[in-house]
């Protein structure tokens, strides 16, 4: 078992992270001592807080995160992570458009300059 000061540095997550997500009941303690209220964390929790770094890194919302929990099989992570890939590949495109637009733009400009 893991003090909740022990568990955020081996996560990366902070103590009011860990809080926040205990009050979302997006992942809470495996224990918590009923005489100090300390919280604590096992193996369990780590995976799990390790699988919730790696989404929120990827862009996944507290909802998205909750939904992906509430499913203990994962059996729609995978499609939920090709949704994303998709919503991602599609703003880098309408990034590139933007960036064309900007280069013909500036190229436009001086062109009248000369």
């Amino acid at each position: 078992m893991y003090k909740i000061s022990d568990f955020s540095e081996m996560t990366g997550l902070s103590k009011e992270t860990l809080r926040y997500y205990a009050e979302v009941k997006l992942l809470e303690p495996a224990y918590i001592d009923s005489v100090n209220k300390y919280r604590y964390y096992d193996d369990g929790s780590y995976f799990l807080a390790i699988l919730l770094v790696k989404l929120r890194r990827l862009g996944f919302s507290i909802q998205e995160m909750i939904g992906v929990m509430e499913d203990e099989s994962f059996a729609n992570l995978e499609q939920l992570l090709l949704q994303k890939r998709n919503k991602i590949t599609m703003q880098i495109e309408d990034l590139y458009l933007q960036l064309e637009e900007i280069d013909e733009f500036l190229a436009s400009g001086k062109e009248n300059d000369e």
